[in-house]
């Protein structure tokens, strides 16, 4: 696999060493077990895949490159580079801008870019109609372009499907991968967008009742335009946001399956449903199996590191959380002593501190993994913090 030049101050020698010796005993990964490393009183159990993935790298190369080689130019970010505020505020503090937030939401007007100007576009790709509007101002969206490889594979497999079927993503409706999937399936099909499991058994019993009314009801704003469910839901394949909870995505695909099965009859199938397992991301696939992995030790915590608006990262969070403690950080500052932990709950969206969340015992064992977009320097930061705690509560 390519090897990217990213800024040291995101490389841990640290994490770089046992992620290299992970990958000389096991080239074919075919180990998801976690490494067992102690550190004095602190035993970590840390995952065997975490942190930047192939498209994160791949962004954060072009991005620095692009800042370096064009230091006479106004550069932009069409929104958040990856979902890490460390790696967002480093560019940000460089003179890069975004265009808009996560959301779509415009900070600065459009009409005030030139052809002069440089737009990256982020790992997550950009919608159709974007691409559009900055060719129509002079600028060359494909020429600063960090879209991750596997949303482009997400993309070429809905164009290809999408002419004889409608598309279901599995995805968050605002989230920018999402936006930009449904938009360029757009450009070959009709598509709706479930957000789990439970919206997909809403969709589920639609297409068995073809009810129209309830249709626009439940999924407003989350379909394409002019969508007819007697029509556009006799034949139909999945893909997904390529952070989501892969075994979901799974689940879904097998639902939908099983209701066109009820439909149409099992000997018709083919004709109804189009396969497309091969759209999940590796690198979101490896975490989220690595993660499932740390459920077979006997840690008494987990920790998890990532941005908060990180939709792969909470997805680790999800796993972990009904079988440990488990601490979302976005970095080690979260860390305040041995004593207190600043953390982030997911689910409502608010910021946590709790005490004495390190146990009191002669030996501390930690479950650790970190998201896509965690730079390892991060992790080891954490790690390190830990160490020092653990040695002041025992």
């Amino acid at each position: 696999m390519k090897k990217f030049n990213i800024p040291e101050k995101y490389k841990s020698n640290v994490i770089s060493n046992l992620k290299a010796k992970r990958k000389l005993d096991d080239p074919r990964k075919r180990d998801f077990s976690p490494a067992e490393v102690t550190f004095g009183n602190v035993t970590f159990y840390i995952a065997r895949h975490f942190g930047f993935c192939y498209g994160v790298e791949n962004a954060i190369e072009i991005a620095y490159n692009t800042i370096e080689n064009n230091k006479d130019k106004r550069i932009f970010l069409l929104s958040e580079m990856i979902h890490n505020p460390i790696v967002n505020e480093d560019l940000l503090t460089r003179g890069v801008k975004f265009l808009m937030d996560t959301k779509g939401n415009r900070l600065i007007d459009f009409n005030e870019l030139t052809s002069d100007d440089i737009v990256i576009i982020p790992a997550f790709g950009t919608t159709v109609e974007i691409e559009n509007e900055l060719k129509h101002k002079g600028i060359d969206s494909y020429k600063y372009n960090t879209t991750c490889p596997f949303v482009e594979k997400v993309w070429n497999r809905a164009e290809a499907i999408g002419k004889n079927n409608t598309i279901i993503i599995h995805g968050k409706y605002l989230h920018e991968e999402t936006r930009a999937t449904f938009s360029h399936t757009l450009q070959n099909s009709h598509a709706v967008i479930v957000k789990n499991l439970e919206e997909a058994k809403e969709l589920g019993e639609i297409i068995l009742t073809e009810n129209q009314i309830l249709f626009e009801e439940k999924f407003k704003g989350k379909y394409s335009s002019g969508f007819d469910v007697k029509r556009d839901l006799i034949s139909i394949g999945v893909v997904n946001q390529t952070t989501m909870l892969a075994t979901e995505t799974e689940q879904i695909a097998e639902y939908f399956k099983q209701i066109m099965i009820t439909k149409f009859g099992i000997e018709n199938i083919t004709n109804h449903f189009a396969d497309t397992r091969d759209t999940l991301c590796y690198a979101t696939n490896d975490n989220q199996i690595s993660a499932k992995m740390l459920l077979e030790t006997n840690a008494d915590i987990a920790i998890v590191v990532g941005g908060y608006n990180s939709s792969n990262t909470s997805h680790l969070v999800e796993l972990l959380e009904n079988s440990f403690p488990t601490y979302y950080i976005s970095s080690d500052k979260c860390l305040i002593s041995e004593n207190e932990i600043s953390h982030y709950n997911y689910h409502d969206k608010t910021e946590l501190l709790t005490t004495k969340y390190l146990p009191k015992k002669s030996n501390i064992k930690i479950a650790l993994t970190s998201g896509a977009s965690c730079p390892d320097s991060i992790v080891e930061a954490v790690i390190e913090k830990l160490i020092k705690f653990g040695e002041k509560n025992n």
